[in-house]
């Protein structure tokens, strides 16, 4: 378990260190580096290419997890399979991107044109992109979570400042940087290439036949039965984006970009988190562990609450600070009900707890294909009636309802076939605690102009009142006292 511990905590630390740098980018540098259009194109193609990622992974990923504990006696065989069959994968995405490209053009003939010029490195993304997905894949099974995270999260993101850095001080064009955003996907891929090299776990070898009877037909009709599970997540983050660059421009989609990077921060606790536990999950089922299994369904639920609930106050209880330092502000202002309610879908996530991952590899993970058909359907529907009536806060009142109802559906089900369920008292008193902070800071602090001052003081006030509700409150309690315990021993070691 301490292994687990410091690989999350890495992984924490590297998505927040990411996060910084993605809000510095997204939020000052971008704006003002770039007209609203060029982030709008700059953001579409992005979304384009991390929508394909699925397909053309066809559900490799969390394949991997489930069948490496099957085969670790040939885990190198293993590996030189996954990726194969993603090149595969990556291959007939291309061709279906082809065979459609007019149908694709035409979506965004109208609003955003600019977009087809780019179109190239679309699929450049892609194929750098679903490699790095195999990569990242095949680490978690050996538990090697955070140096892949580092990737993700931090290189990529520098990566991008320095792009547009160098587009800023006009060393290059906005077409030459366009395509530098293939490079930066590849660096990535080389770096963590390289990463397992030398810790030795990258080695391609092919001696198919030594996989016990079947494995290999068991292997490709699971990866691709949750390529849908998989897809219904990515569809979710990124079909809004697509769909208000085409429904209403580049400008719009621009805006829609700042106000939901602003909002994607609240689920970073979750990703880190969902990173180690995956193993865990499949492991416990493949043991048939299942009590272990529950409780670390409720302990999930209650732990990245009370992360992200704290979260969730700091950005919308600051969210005219966070907008005062964006340039242009006055533009990307009217994206600020964006962050409400994408930021209430990512909560929504949270509060499910890891529904996903035990749906995934449990024994009925064939409910995936009605689960996310039914979200798919749903949420292209949703963005094509509220997009037109209202617009970008359209857009995201979809993915929010989108979110809920995803994760609804994944919990009765769950609380169905297996009897489990994440809530507890302490879910309710986080969210009571929440709501009453709120509201209070919002009574003290109302006559605050926005700036480093409200910043700083509304930001501390949110974060003392919090600690102290948690005690108050009696939240997480076998927590509070391995943190006490923990302070103590520091501070014993310092007398």
């Amino acid at each position: 378990m301490k292994k687990l511990a410091k690989q999350s905590l890495l992984t924490t630390i590297s998505s927040y260190l990411g996060v910084l740098i993605g809000y510095f980018n997204v939020l000052w540098l971008m704006p003002y580096a770039m007209d609203p259009e060029q982030i709008g194109i700059f953001r579409t193609i992005q979304d384009m290419a991390l929508l394909f990622v699925p397909f053309a992974q066809l559900g490799l990923g969390n394949g991997i997890t489930r069948f490496y504990p099957k085969v670790k006696s040939e885990q190198f065989s293993f590996f030189t399979l996954s990726l194969l069959l993603t090149l595969f994968g990556f291959i007939l995405v291309a061709i279906l991107f082809f065979v459609f490209k007019e149908t694709i053009i035409s979506a965004f003939a109208v609003n955003s044109p600019e977009v087809v010029d780019f179109f190239g490195v679309v699929l450049f993304i892609t194929l750098f992109s679903v490699l790095n997905t195999i990569l990242d894949s095949f680490c978690r099974s050996f538990i090697k979570v955070a140096v892949p995270a580092f990737f993700r999260e931090v290189i990529l993101r520098l990566l991008v400042s320095i792009l547009v850095g160098t587009y800023f001080l006009r060393f290059i064009t906005f077409d030459h940087m366009m395509w530098g955003l293939a490079l930066v996907y590849f660096i990535s891929l080389m770096g963590m290439i390289l990463y397992m090299v030398r810790i030795k776990v990258f080695k391609l070898k092919f001696k198919f036949k030594s996989f016990p009877a079947g494995f290999k037909t068991e292997f490709i009709k699971y990866s691709l039965i949750t390529l849908l599970g998989t897809t219904g997540a990515i569809l979710i983050m990124k079909i809004d984006s697509l769909m208000v660059s085409s429904m209403i421009g580049l400008d719009a989609n621009a805006i829609y970009t700042i106000a939901f990077s602003v909002a994607v921060v609240i689920e970073m606790p979750r990703r880190a988190i969902s990173q180690v536990v995956m193993p865990l999950v499949s492991e416990y089922f493949e043991k048939m562990e299942l009590d272990k299994v529950g409780k670390l369904y409720k302990d999930v639920a209650v732990h990245q609450l009370l992360l992200c609930t704290l979260i969730f106050l700091g950005v919308w209880a600051n969210i005219d600070n966070l907008y005062h330092f964006i340039p242009n502000n006055e533009l990307y202002r009217t994206g600020k009900w964006v962050v409400l309610w994408i930021g209430l879908g990512k909560l929504s996530d949270v509060l499910f707890s890891i529904n996903g991952e035990i749906i995934v590899f449990s024994r009925y993970y064939l409910f995936n294909i009605t689960a996310t058909l039914l979200m798919s359907i749903a949420v292209i529907v949703l963005n094509l009636f509220l997009i037109p009536i209202f617009g970008i806060e359209g857009a995201a009142v979809a993915s929010f309802l989108a979110m809920f109802f995803y994760n609804l559906i994944k919990f009765f089900y769950i609380k169905w076939r297996l009897g489990f369920q994440p809530f507890s008292l302490d879910i309710l008193k986080i969210v009571i605690l929440g709501i009453l902070i709120f509201f209070v800071q919002d009574w003290l602090l109302k006559e605050m102009e926005p700036g480093v001052g409200d910043l700083a003081l509304r930001s501390v006030l949110i974060v003392l009142l919090y600690l102290g509700g948690t005690f108050v409150f009696n939240i997480a309690e076998e927590t509070r006292a391995s943190f006490l315990t923990f302070l103590k021993k520091i501070k014993r070691s310092e007398s």
